[in-house]
């Protein structure tokens, strides 16, 4: 494996609330998963956020979730596909408008939280989301956890795919992530952390919270913002594959060329501010 990307949930402040220490975190990564409003994020915060990855090469992706502020996103909804559908194109369109603003492309797309984790074993839930990103843009970048129903439904409707792996997380011996409500969850200490990225990475396995090995594919690793300490893990997890000599680096579409960066318009004016 000679690179792999490197992404966070951030963006996530809302209001008042200020959460994570987003300027930090993308120090370390390749790809931002930005917050749409719903589930977390107001319009300043996107703004910032887009602003911030932009100004560090960081590629800028949409974070869709239930519109759910009190649980974070975190709590399961159930809606008919089509207003999932519309749910997951408003989020979308919200990310790209300010990336065109700032003069940037949207690269890719990642599901939040419980819209996640219900959508890697629901196949109609997969498919709505896959069919509100291929509305907006067929070239975006679809993110799905490694093995799932996500990314197969993903692939079928013809969305360029990452297999997401988790470095934060601890698994089930079926590939999914253990529930929050289990105290197992979360893997807080740093070292645990850089050894499942680097098995993960050299073996494609991952042993579940059971001792099973899982196979997984890991073309994308995500670090959640939102965690104490996210920065400091970004940090020890890319110097520990950088050690490997493995580089940090978004995720390309399949021609090889990058899924984001500046427009080259050179009529473009800059966006005005009030």
């Amino acid at each position: 494996m000679a690179s792999i990307d490197l992404n966070s949930d951030v963006g996530e402040s809302y209001g008042r609330y200020q959460l994570g220490d987003d300027a930090a975190v993308l120090d370390h990564v390749s790809s931002a998963n930005v917050a749409c409003g719903m589930h977390a994020g107001d319009p300043s915060t996107i703004a910032t956020t887009v602003g911030l990855a932009l100004a560090r090469g960081v590629a800028i992706g949409a974070h869709p979730g239930f519109a759910d502020l009190q649980g974070f996103g975190r709590r399961p909804m159930q809606l008919a596909p089509d207003a999932l559908y519309h749910l997951v194109l408003y989020q979308i369109g919200a990310l790209q408008a300010f990336c065109t603003a700032a003069g940037t492309r949207l690269a890719h797309v990642k599901a939040h939280g419980a819209l996640y984790n219900m959508a890697v074993r629901d196949s109609a839930m997969a498919h709505a989301i896959c069919c509100a990103v291929r509305a907006v843009d067929a070239r975006l970048i679809f993110y799905g956890l490694a093995g799932s129903e996500l990314v197969r439904t993903a692939r079928a409707a013809g969305l360029t795919v990452a297999e997401e792996v988790f470095a934060d997380r601890s698994y089930q011996d079926d590939g999914s992530l253990t529930p929050r409500t289990d105290p197992r969850a979360m893997i807080t200490d740093i070292q645990q952390s850089v050894e499942q990225v680097l098995r993960m990475v050299r073996s494609g396995l991952v042993r579940s919270v059971h001792g099973v090995d899982v196979p997984v594919r890991p073309d994308t690793l995500c670090i959640h913002g939102d965690q104490p300490g996210a920065a400091q893990f970004a940090q020890a997890i890319r110097a520990a594959l950088e050690a490997e000599g493995i580089a940090i680096a978004p995720i390309t579409r399949p021609n090889g060329s990058p899924n984001s960066g500046p427009i080259a318009d050179p009529h473009r004016r800059a966006a005005a501010t009030p």
